[in-house]
């Protein structure tokens, strides 16, 4: 799967997209039909703790998902969207089963 990553206000470093790679990779199990991912990655300037936002567009055929978390790191915030996601790929496995 191909998962482009957009840092914006900062300069992601390759382990964070590398983290983000292979934590996206990981969604192919629940559902093979991906198309591409695309991840956007932003730093507020707010003296609140949690001022990273992921924010995570996944594309499959007739459909596009999208979930944004704020996060105090962007590794936290690629597991809460990934397994975010998860959730919704696999329900839409299930109900494509099912008209089937």
């Amino acid at each position: 799967m191909d998962v482009n990553t957009q840092s914006i206000n900062f300069v992601a470093d390759i382990k964070l997209k590398n983290f983000i790679q292979k934590r996206f990779e990981k969604l192919n199990l629940y559902y093979d039909k991906i198309i591409q991912a695309d991840v956007y990655l932003k730093v507020e300037n707010t003296s609140d703790k949690q001022n990273k936002i992921f924010e995570a567009k996944l594309r499959v055929p007739g459909d596009t998902f999208v979930v944004k978390k704020h996060t105090k790191s962007f590794e936290e915030g690629a597991d809460l969207v990934a397994s975010s996601l998860e959730r919704r790929l696999k329900k839409r496995k299930e109900k494509l089963r099912s008209h089937s």
